[in-house]
């Protein structure tokens, strides 16, 4: 089964190091609000989702969702979260550390795209 979303090694050391701090940890899609379109880490619970919200997987114990609509553009592309330097303009937890979440992408192949993991 091919996953939708991917995590790089350095985010998951960013995203222990907020776990220690905050506890369980959750991570939505942002739909470009505040801070273009990227992935915003909160505490487990804090962001309230609702069924406008899709659920596309599990990245290092953390559940990640994106709204439908936000999805409907992406359902064609695997997302890697990163990190890179620079304050961004969020409410993501990682903005005081002077960091921010990023999401990497590429098109699934057609290979792929028949043992894509299920969305909820």
């Amino acid at each position: 089964m091919v996953e939708r979303v991917l995590i790089t090694e350095e985010a998951k050391r960013i995203i222990n190091s907020l776990r220690e701090k905050h506890g369980p940890l959750m991570f939505h899609q942002s739909g470009g609000c505040c801070d273009g379109s990227s992935p915003m880490c909160f505490p487990k619970g804090e962001l309230m989702l609702n069924d406008t919200d899709v659920y596309l997987g599990t990245i290092h114990d953390c559940e990640f969702y994106m709204s439908k609509d936000q999805f409907e553009y992406w359902k064609h592309t695997q997302l890697t979260v990163d990190i890179v330097k620079g304050r961004g303009s969020s409410f993501s937890l990682e903005i005081p550390l002077g960091i921010r979440f990023v999401i990497k992408s590429r098109i699934f192949t057609e290979e792929e795209i028949a043992v894509l993991s299920p969305i909820s």
